[in-house]
């Protein structure tokens, strides 16, 4: 039908006339309720924003003089983390002097990553940051 028909046909109704495919020849046409047509839009957009996992970045902090054992607690929670979906932010702090050993610090590091392997993807190497080395781990898809 006509563009005037359809017009005089959705506010007899007391509605609104939507375009549905506007590259079609000629274009369709819709007479909807608009402001429940957007209600529903909206509820949906929210559900999918629900539904969506949120990956975060979780943080492990060890020291330059800390012993196997420990290191070991700290690769089981960095599995932990890992396993659930999240990254891991894996930071060694230096006291001190201990900075001058920087070469023994990331060969840790790399130790703490092998541990991982089976597991994680090391997104970024170990990396100085002043008194601190950073690395990144994410979980293997």
């Amino acid at each position: 039908m006509g563009l005037e028909k359809a017009m005089a046909l959705a506010k007899e109704k007391d509605l609104d006339l939507a375009e549905v495919a506007g590259n079609a020849n000629p274009p369709v046409c819709k007479i909807i309720d608009y402001g429940k047509h957007q209600y529903h839009q909206k509820k949906v957009e929210t559900k999918h924003r629900k539904s969506q996992k949120k990956t975060t970045v979780k943080g492990i902090r060890m020291g330059f003089k800390t012993g196997d054992h420990d290191i070991d607690i700290k690769v089981k929670q960095a599995r932990k983390f890992l396993e659930a979906g999240n990254g891991v932010k894996v930071t060694l702090i230096f006291k001190g002097r201990e900075i001058i050993y920087k070469n023994l610090a990331i060969e840790k590091m790399k130790k703490f990553y092998e541990k991982l392997e089976d597991i994680a993807n090391m997104e970024a190497e170990p990396k100085a940051n002043g008194y601190t080395l950073n690395m990144m781990l994410t979980p293997i898809k």
